[in-house]
């Protein structure tokens, strides 16, 4: 070997030596790229946890009512990777990466043929992400679209694929994956576009679904049809590719025509929303619910032209007091208060107080549904001042029984009742009870007129106290949604009482007089029903019961406009009438058992004494008492030569006036107007009286009460009294009552002082 050939072998090895160092590095340095700098990336916040379906309430057998939105407005649906048919996945990965299940999250051949694309066209011409870099993008916050953001989305990319299974990868993007309209996930997009489940789209829906993600408005099948079917073509395409599918799959696939069906979000009870941590399983029936809804848009319809355009209906299951069916309005979308929801607003409700009233009377003054009661002319305090209330046809019938005053709805009685009970404590108390939520007031400020509704109260309140009715007497909260206990009913009610009260207002003989028969009250079962109307007719109701269901109605105008003379017969009645007929399609009503025990007895309706005879049978009523509670029998005293029932004092200015239409029938007992004597119930004498000036209207007026009302007159030289009531001022005031029978003067000195 020469001595040149020896000294040029260590050159040749430093010249190869360096490129191998250099290359070597360069494996390293991609190595450590593609393995190890991944890990410097933490992963994305919007994959610390699975993304949770948006909320949908369900009517009580699970019928879907309404997918709610999440706080950005978008509605999904997302299932485990199981339950996504195998053609929608092999679509979704022939449309956006056909080698998911052979890269590493980075799609080499994609990203070479994509540089190469936009160095020769200068332009994006098509992308590279893989499925695992769109996860990552997707579940990052928003970032400028530049190479940073794209070496970023690599990087997760590779970390996810080193850290996660494919199948785990696929099922948080499609979770994740928006296709359109605000709805993420495929079962979703399902449901919104062709309201079908995944498992039940065909091979051409699939493809069409695939294809929207790329670019969801510009492929938006509803506003582009055009470009969407292109879109699906090219998916379906590139599945052809893949050998998995035969071309004539393919070719019926791509023959089928674009069948959407957009979604509308269901109508139903439109009000109805979740707060956070609510069930979402409501306690309605859905189809109850729209055919009640379908009810209320016909008849308010058809009582436009009487300005009649709002109503609301509450149905309550009485063995749960779950809420079946509650309409908020005729029309939600009406610009004209629609979205008021009318079963939670306060309104007057005219007479449907009334019941609870004589069911007071019943405990506390021991009345039945034959007490009489004076249906006369008769003076109130009002904060107004005085008020002569009147009957809804403006006229008074003298003694009538506690059955007709309530099933006739007549406003005298009631005031009298309320009256004997010692004014609204005791009934403003008995209606909080119930649940009334909306008296705001104190009791007296509402006086007396809380029996015949100047106090609003809320439809749903006010079926509720219905329905403590219809389950006798048991006192249960509404519920809404499934999940919230029902409580053991609370006893409120004297069974007894209930039973009579719904008997009286299931009665279609007593209320005939006032409401004839065959309207809408009338039902082809036995049902209690009770109406109100509110002053002026800006309001009127029907609330109404058996054993199984109750039924409230309100209807009017949220404008608080009147109505042109629309009543709660013939506005909510109809309505009514309708709601409870299709409430017991599928369950038949019962009615209440009679109470064990008791009496049937007949009684005259003119005094409310019982006959045991034939005679009076044209005034004879027959009522079951209850057990241990009697009635005076009549006897011959009580009537004249001719038969006709002898009246006290108290009716004197009404016998003697027109209105009085019964004189073939009453007459005054004269005797007893002459021999009983004249006495002052209030006020007592020497009574001081403080008048406080941070109370209106009726703290400055005394009432003056005698024994005989129709037969005193009442004077003061220092007060003015306005037929039995003075108004008060300070000072020491000497009251007469003068007995206009004989002039007897009775006197009374009462001191008037402010506070």
């Amino acid at each position: 070997m020469d001595v040149q050939t020896e000294q040029c072998r260590p050159i040749r090895r430093r010249r190869w030596k360096k490129p191998a160092v250099f290359l070597l590095s360069l494996v390293l340095a991609a190595a450590l790229a593609w393995f190890a700098l991944p890990w410097a990336f933490s992963l994305p916040p919007g994959l610390s946890s699975d993304p949770a379906a948006t909320p949908v309430l369900t009517d009580r057998n699970g019928r879907a009512i309404r997918h709610l939105a999440a706080e950005d407005f978008t509605r999904s649906a997302p299932v485990p990777l199981s339950e996504i048919p195998l053609i929608f996945i092999d679509c979704t990965l022939a449309a956006e990466d056909k080698r998911f299940y052979s890269h590493q999250g980075i799609d080499l051949l994609a990203t070479g043929r994509s540089a190469f694309d936009f160095l020769r066209n200068r332009r994006v011409v098509s992308g590279a992400s893989t499925v695992t870099q769109q996860l990552a993008k997707i579940s990052s916050p928003p970032a400028p679209r530049n190479l940073a953001s794209k070496f970023r989305e690599a990087m997760i990319a590779r970390r996810l694929e080193m850290s996660w299974g494919k199948d785990r990868i696929l099922g948080t993007y499609f979770a994740r994956l928006d296709y359109g309209n605000l709805r993420i996930s495929p079962t979703e997009a399902a449901r919104f576009y062709l309201q079908k489940p995944l498992s039940d789209l065909s091979l051409g829906e699939c493809a069409l679904l695939a294809g929207l993600p790329q670019a969801p408005s510009r492929l938006n099948p509803i506003r582009n049809p055009n470009n969407a079917k292109a879109r699906r073509d090219m998916v379906l395409d590139r599945l052809a590719r893949t050998g998995k599918y035969g071309a004539e799959e393919i070719a019926l696939a791509r023959a089928e025509p674009l069948r959407l069906r957009p979604l509308r979000e269901s109508t139903a009870a439109p009000w109805l929303n979740r707060s956070p941590g609510s069930s979402t399983r409501t306690t309605l029936d859905l189809p109850l619910q729209r055919e009640i809804e379908r009810i209320v848009r016909e008849e308010t319809a058809k009582l436009e032209s009487a300005n009649l355009r709002h109503a609301a209906v509450v149905i309550i299951e009485n063995a749960s007091g779950d809420i079946l069916a509650m309409v908020s309005s005729a029309d939600w979308d009406d610009a004209r208060g629609g979205q008021l929801h009318g079963a939670l607003t306060p309104r007057s409700p005219g007479s449907t107080l009334k019941p609870f009233t004589y069911l007071l009377g019943f405990r506390h003054l021991g009345h039945l549904p034959c007490t009489v009661i004076a249906d006369i002319p008769t003076t109130l305090l009002t904060e107004q001042g005085l008020q002569l209330p009147e009957n809804y046809d403006r006229r008074h019938r003298g003694p009538v029984t506690v059955r007709h005053a309530l099933a006739c709805s007549l406003n005298v009685p009631a005031l009298r009742e309320l009256n004997e009970l010692g004014g609204p404590e005791k009934l403003y108390r008995f209606l909080g009870e119930l649940g009334i939520s909306s008296l705001s007031q104190p009791a007296e400020t509402y006086g007396l007129g809380l029996t015949l509704g100047n106090a609003p109260v809320k439809l749903l309140d006010l079926t509720n106290a219905y329905s403590t009715l219809a389950r006798q007497g048991s006192y249960l909260p509404t519920r809404l949604f499934m999940d919230e206990e029902i409580p053991a009913g609370k006893d409120l009610i004297d069974p007894v009482n209930a039973w009579l009260i719904s008997d009286i207002l299931s009665d279609k003989a007593a209320r005939a007089p006032a409401f004839s028969t065959g309207g809408p009250l009338d039902l082809p079962f036995r049902s209690a029903a009770k109406t109100g109307t509110s002053s002026d007719f800006r309001d009127n109701w029907c609330v109404g019961y058996t054993p199984e269901y109750t039924v409230g109605v309100w209807a009017g105008n949220f404008e608080n406009k009147p109505m042109k003379g629309i009543s709660g017969v013939s506005g909510a009645g109809a309505i009514f009438h309708r709601s409870m007929v299709r409430a017991h399609r599928e369950h038949p009503p019962t009615w209440y058992p009679r109470p064990a025990g008791g009496s049937l007895v007949e009684v005259d309706v003119r005094n409310g004494k019982r006959l045991d005879n034939r005679q009076h049978q044209r005034f004879s009523l027959t009522e079951w008492l209850p057990p241990s509670i009697g009635i005076p029998a009549a006897a011959a005293s009580d009537y004249d030569a001719e038969g006709r029932a002898k009246l006290p004092p108290i009716y004197a200015d009404w016998y003697a006036s027109p209105q009085n239409l019964r004189r073939h029938e009453l007459v005054m007992d004269e005797a007893a107007e002459n021999t009983i004597p004249l006495q002052i119930h209030s006020p007592r004498n020497d009574t001081t009286i403080l008048l406080d000036p941070e109370i209106p209207g009726n703290n400055s007026y005394l009432r003056l009460e005698t024994n005989l009302p129709a037969l005193v007159r009442w004077s003061c030289e220092t007060l003015v009294i306005e037929g039995d009531v003075a108004l008060l001022v300070p000072g020491t005031h000497t009251l007469i009552a003068t007995d206009t029978r004989d002039g007897t003067e009775h006197m009374v000195t009462v001191t008037v002082r402010k506070l």
